[in-house]
Parts: structure tokens; sequence; C-alpha cells
């Protein structure tokens, strides 16, 4: 019996433990589908299989991609191009603009002087003396119209150089100091000139009637002139009383002429008449002093001016011979 119970005893303990083994066998199998190691060698394989799979790794270059993040920084040296800033050395070319001025200046041509209007109006004085007329004198002296002087008279000299300045700007030459012309003597801001613009001459504008005396290119003085009337003429010959009559016509001969022949004192009696104190620059046509100067063409050819302004001439040696004489229209 005890025998018995022994052996069966034994059979359970046998089979239990062949369950057990064939339980931990099965058990082996199944785990080894799960089993942790595994897992762990995917972990550690991971990384180099599923390498483009590690974006959330990788993501540090985004984030070191904070340098565009600060790149406001980097673009600081945008704002440090302050030398553009700094290139106010084009805004102190300043000295273009202060050059201007002479610029300015130098475009003008050769022969004109700026004398500035005249600070104050200037009086019509018609041809009354006092001293407003001292005033008009001094203004025309500075215009470059000759006359006797600012003494305030209203004499002969002073009506030639009215009635020259008129000439000029196309007034009506009467001589006398109406309330146009004392506007225009207060206004105008530039010496008046010829058209000649170098060299020393003596110009003569037949279309305006009047005589410029040119130094170095620039107008010295302007005379009130009178030159031929262009009309044909006959007239007794003065040199020989009853002898045949001359016959011409009244012209002053356009052209560059030089003075040739003088007479310095005094009246000298001409085929034509009297003429005082000539300087011939063709034939017998001169730049001569005459009584009657009037505001308009009237000669045989000669060109006249006052008597005094041709002692002014000739007292300051403005009209040497061999000087050059240009008759124009």
């Amino acid at each position: 019996m005890n025998r018995s119970l022994t052996r069966r005893n034994r059979l359970v303990c046998t089979a239990a433990c062949l369950a057990t083994v064939v339980f931990a066998a099965g058990g082996c199998t199944t785990n080894q589908t799960i089993a942790q190691p595994r897992t762990t060698d995917t972990v550690k394989i991971s990384p180099v299989v599923a390498g483009t799979a590690a974006p959330a790794v990788t993501v540090g270059p985004t984030t070191a991609e904070a340098p565009p993040v600060v790149a406001p920084v980097a673009v600081a040296p945008v704002a440090t191009e302050a030398p553009t800033t700094t290139e106010a050395p084009t805004t102190t070319e300043a000295p273009t603009t202060t050059t201007e001025p002479p610029t300015t200046t130098s475009t003008l041509p050769a022969n004109i002087e700026i004398v500035g209007s005249f600070p104050t109006p200037i009086a019509a004085v018609g041809s009354s003396s006092g001293p407003d007329t001292a005033v008009v004198q001094l203004r025309l002296l500075q215009l470059g119209f000759w006359n006797g002087g600012a003494d305030g008279k209203f004499g002969l000299t002073t009506k030639q150089a009215v009635m020259a300045f008129q000439k000029y700007l196309n007034l009506p030459a009467t001589g006398s100091v109406d309330n146009d012309t004392a506007t225009y003597l207060t206004a105008i801001d530039t010496k008046a000139h010829g058209q000649a613009d170098t060299g020393n001459l003596i110009e003569i504008d037949k279309g305006k009637q009047l005589l410029f005396v040119v130094v170095d290119g620039k107008t010295q003085w302007v005379f009130n002139t009178s030159t031929g009337t262009g009309n044909a003429y006959t007239a007794v010959d003065k040199k020989t009383p009853g002898g045949p009559p001359l016959t011409g016509v009244s012209i002053t001969a356009d052209g560059l002429w030089k003075v040739d022949r003088e007479r310095p004192d005094g009246w000298w009696d001409g085929d034509l008449g009297r003429i005082y104190r000539p300087k011939y620059f063709h034939g017998g046509q001169a730049v001569h002093g005459s009584n009657d100067v009037p505001n308009y063409p009237a000669s045989h050819g000669c060109v006249r001016v006052s008597t005094q302004a041709m002692d002014f001439i000739w007292d300051n040696n403005l009209m040497p011979l061999k000087s050059v004489v240009w008759v124009h229209v």
C-alpha cells in the first residue's frame, strides 16, 4: 500500500515536472516574440535604420536656425552702412552750389558788366537842373553814358547822354527824362555795351545811332551820334567857292577801318562844311565834333558827336592813330 502510494506520488511529481518543463518551454517561445532584449536591440538599431525618421532629433538644426531669427543683428550691417548715409560728402558738395554764381557769371557774354539797379527811384526831372538831376547824371555815368559830370546842371552833355540812353533802350529819343526814362534808369542793372567783345576799337552802330568806345572787349563809354542820311545830296564845295557843286550819297560806309589821319586843334574847313577836331578813318569820312547832333542820321557820311565829347575823346586818347573803327548797322 505504502509502496503504491509512494509510486503514485512519484508519478504525480514526474507529471508535474514534465508539465512544468513543457510550460517553461512554451513560455520561452512565446516570450521570444516580445522579448525585451529584442526590443532593446531594436532601440539600439533604430537610430541607424530610422535615421530619416529622426527628424525629431535632427530638429536641432531647425533650432540651430536661430541665426535667421537673430538675423536682424546680421542685417545691422545694412544699418551700419552709415557710410552710405555718411555720404554727406555728396550733400556737402555745396561747393558745387557755391560755385554756381561764378558759373552763372561766366555764362554772361564777355562784354557785359553787371552794375545793379539803382537803390532808390530816379526822379523824372525832365530837362530841369537840381539835386535830382545830379543823381541822373551820376547814374548815366555809372551805366557808361558820358556827360560832363554830376553837377546838377541839365546842359548839352546831359541832354546828349539822356538821348543816347533812350536810343540804347529804343525809347523816344527826346533828351528829356520822362517817367519811362526814369524808370529804366532805376531798373537797368547792366552797363551799356555794343556788339564788340574783344580788343580796343571804336564801334559805330548806325542802327542805334550810337558810338561805343571799347577797351579790352568791354564798352567803356557810349556817345550819342549822327551818321550819314543815306540820301543823295548836292552841295556847294566849301573849299572851292564858285566851283561845280558836289554830289553824292550820304552814306557812312560799313566795314572795319583804321584811323589814318587827324586834325588835333579846333575847327577845320571840309568840302561840305566845318568839322571839329576830326579823326579820319575812311577817305573823307571822320568822327568829329559838331554843334548839331540830333537823334537821327543827319550827316553827309561823317560821324558826329558833340564838341565836348570830341574833346573828351582827344584828351583821353580814346581814338589814337591806327585804332580800329567798326561801322555796322
